[in-house]
């Protein structure tokens, strides 16, 4: 896959997504500890990437850690390393993110899931600089410009006495927010097309863009799951669509913004691990809607295949594989209600 450059990405015409540009601009030159926040899929990674692209430290090391992602036993070690003999288990020394991030960028995502002992250790090394391998009596200086990154109000947990505010004074020096999809709508169209030339090597297709009616049906969904879910409709979508342009078949998003019942974040499409079935899925409910509003036709204006954008004979082998029976769909509502009782 072709590298792209991520600032790219972070192009837009929305207000409040140029007002965190701009605050990436202003902070990125300079050491501060920056604190973004956003609701998941809204980029907070790219940022941090960005903020590292434009700093002095661009030709070091961005280490990066999901702190969610970490068993709580397990990330101190992960954080400060260990010397051997450490605990049960630690055979050879392992150096922590911290000392491999020395003189470059850590990047910590979901930190507001850090346990009270960990909010502690975290604290003495960003008011310190220093850390200490577990097992060890060794103090090591390290010199790490912190990201932080997290999809959850901090000052609620710290009022609410789940977080330290001594801890958030720290990481937040220099906040930046990136607002949700739905507040940037106009960057939809560049943001997809963006989106597309990296998808376009993992499908071994080549497109010249989205048509026109699909880029009105993307910038009308509310986006739950914010970009990352953008991506996977995209990546569905052009699984699906045969060049030179992808299509987005109606119904794949369900109701426009203003009739759509909100999904919580966790609802996201399905990350890469799952894209085989979910694709599947989605591919043979998409048929089968077209194939029930065109009453089983395949072909013609008004068949299937157009409704769904994609050539017939594409069509044909798609039912074929699928296994869908395209003529229990020439019966009525009526017809298919008593086959099936």
């Amino acid at each position: 896959m072709r590298e792209m450059n991520p600032l790219q990405s972070l192009i837009t015409t929305a207000p409040g997504m140029r007002e965190a540009v701009d605050r990436l601009h202003r902070v990125a030159p300079t050491e501060s500890t920056v604190l973004i926040s956003g609701e998941t899929g809204t980029g907070k990674e790219l940022a941090a990437r960005a903020l590292h692209r434009l700093s002095a430290r661009a030709q070091r090391p961005l280490v990066a850690l999901n702190l969610a992602a970490v068993p709580s036993t397990l990330l101190a070690t992960e954080l400060f390393g260990h010397e051997p003999g450490a605990f049960t288990g630690a055979a050879a020394r392992r150096i922590g993110y911290f000392e491999m991030a020395d003189r470059g960028t850590l990047f910590l995502d979901e930190v507001a899931e850090l346990s009270p002992d960990m909010q502690v250790a975290l604290l003495r090394v960003v008011q310190e600089g220093e850390i200490q391998r577990l097992g060890g009596h060794q103090t090591r200086t390290v010199d790490v410009r912190l990201i932080a990154a997290t999809n959850r109000s901090l000052e609620d947990a710290v009022a609410e006495g789940r977080f330290r505010a001594d801890l958030f004074y720290r990481l937040s020096v220099f906040p930046i927010h990136l607002p949700p999809l739905r507040e940037r709508r106009e960057d939809i169209p560049a943001l997809a097309d963006y989106l597309l030339r990296q998808i376009e090597p993992r499908v071994n297709k080549r497109f010249l863009g989205i048509d026109r009616e699909s880029i009105d049906r993307l910038a009308a969904f509310s986006w739950p799951g914010n970009i990352r879910q953008l991506r996977n409709v995209l990546e569905q979508c052009a699984v699906l669509s045969d060049p030179p342009y992808v299509h987005v078949p109606r119904g794949l998003l369900g109701e426009p913004v203003g009739r759509a019942t909100p999904r919580p974040a966790s609802a996201d499409f399905a990350g890469a691990s799952d894209l085989s079935s979910m694709l599947h899925h989605n591919a043979q409910r998409l048929i089968e809607d077209a194939l029930e509003e065109a009453a089983g036709r395949v072909h013609g204006p008004r068949g299937a295949a157009a409704r769904l954008g994609i050539p017939a004979s594409t069509l044909e082998s798609k039912i074929r594989r699928l296994r869908i029976n395209k003529y229990r769909f020439r019966l009525s509502p009526e017809e298919r209600a008593q086959r099936t009782a």
